[in-house]
């Protein structure tokens, strides 16, 4: 059987090391944010499609 390396996975687009990383300097949206302005944006798409 293969030995595993610090436990995880191997991944062949090297996905699971990217993921894993935290870098603070990146930008970080919570997710609720996301679904807010998911839904702002359906609804003024909405409404400015009812207008015109």
């Amino acid at each position: 059987m293969a030995k595993k390396s610090g436990g995880r996975l191997v991944s062949s687009a090297g996905l699971v090391n990217y993921y894993d990383s935290d870098d603070h300097r990146a930008i970080h949206i919570s997710p609720i944010s996301v679904v807010v302005i998911t839904v702002v944006i359906g609804v003024a798409v909405f409404v400015l499609n009812a207008l015109f």
